[in-house]
């Protein structure tokens, strides 16, 4: 049977998603050095120390047909500046999550996010034919929360101690979804929001 998740490089304006390697390590570490992102508390972002274990959890999710991983390429300057992934995927049911992203600091709150995440959303959509793509964050983690919605996401819940984290700590997630009708509509609203860059 032919895999649902295959190797893709997706290309916008401003950034260019290619297939994570191994050999993107240097580089990611690098990116997440501008804000030293591996210190916040709500979101798993590779340091010098835990890069390689970051890049081979995705790789092995990606050889087991559940994640399609990628570097974020800011196109500008041809640099690696952050990470993103779809993962969790159920080929059977159709539906996938989005996440693990991140971007250095400088490019936060720039068009970069609504970039990358119209590429993936219409790859999904348009392309994998998904029903449903899924948005899981930290009950804490506001400005995440704040990025999903303005996707247009819908919040669907939130799954209580859905996790313990690695200091004890148990975490609450909130989960958001966009599904295959209101595609068109967020779709719509994303060429908007990239007209502005």
């Amino acid at each position: 049977m032919e895999p649902w998740l295959k190797p893709v490089t997706l290309e916008g304006n401003l950034v260019k998603l290619i297939p994570l390697t191994k050999d993107h390590a240097e580089d990611l570490v690098s990116a997440s050095t501008d804000g030293e992102l591996w210190n916040l508390k709500y979101a798993t972002i590779p340091s010098e120390e835990t890069v390689d274990n970051y890049i081979s959890k995705a790789l092995d999710e990606k050889d087991a047909g559940l994640a399609l991983p990628f570097a974020i390429v800011e196109k500008k300057n041809n640099r690696i500046i952050g990470s993103t992934r779809l993962y969790e995927a159920q080929p059977h049911n159709r539906r996938i999550s989005l996440g693990y992203t991140w971007y250095s600091v400088s490019f936060q709150r720039t068009g970069v996010n609504t970039e990358c995440k119209y590429l993936i959303l219409k790859h999904a959509f348009e392309k994998l034919d998904a029903i449903a793509v899924q948005f899981k964050t930290d009950w804490f983690n506001f400005r995440s929360r704040e990025a999903i919605l303005r996707l247009g996401a819908k919040q669907d819940g939130v799954l209580r101690n859905d996790r313990i984290n690695p200091d004890g700590s148990y975490r609450d997630t909130v989960v958001f979804s966009i599904i295959e009708s209101e595609w068109p509509a967020v779709k719509r609203n994303l060429d908007f929001k990239l007209t502005a860059y």
